[in-house]
């Protein structure tokens, strides 16, 4: 029977990669010249640190590492950016959580998404991906095509078709 998987992963080295052209295009900015910028990314935890100076620097860092991320292949919603910046001392502070894997419930939104469709596949939750099967590779490429309209406000890939 046909399959493939459905999973929501960030490649770290992408990430370090968009992380690095970031922080090399921020020395050599002309409004960042002699000023205190600090960006790091953290494999372990999928976090990125940002330390500014004020407010404005913060969102404009913010901006140029989403647009960099975007050029490695790093969807832009795979950046969690609801933690707000806090001022410690004379910097800014901002911790910016990366989605790496399928939250629970995410998966759960996904398989409801399969199953309200009507399509004649079967949808299982494994882990932190989903498995969709069915009898005709046809539906399986309708199922993909139903996840990328639909309103999921995470970054999808679909692996491993098999036929």
């Amino acid at each position: 029977m046909p399959s493939f998987d459905i999973v929501s992963k960030v490649e770290a080295q992408a990430l370090d990669n968009a992380v690095n052209v970031t922080s090399k295009e921020i020395v050599n900015r002309f409004d960042f010249k002699g000023t205190h910028v600090v960006i790091e990314f953290n494999k372990k935890d999928f976090k990125i640190n940002i330390e500014t100076e004020d407010d404005m620097k913060m969102r404009q860092l913010c901006d140029v590492l989403v647009s960099r991320a975007h050029k490695q292949g790093i969807e832009p919603t795979a950046f969690n950016f609801e933690k707000e910046a806090f001022q410690s001392g004379k910097t800014w502070k901002k911790e910016v959580l990366v989605r790496n894997g399928l939250a629970q419930e995410d998966a759960k939104k996904i398989v409801k998404l399969i199953k309200d469709a009507g399509l004649k596949v079967q949808a299982s939750i494994n882990d932190d991906l989903v498995r969709v099967t069915a009898k005709k590779i046809d539906d399986l490429q309708t199922v993909i095509q139903l996840c990328r309209t639909s309103s999921i406000e995470i970054p999808l890939q679909y692996i491993n078709m098999r036929s």
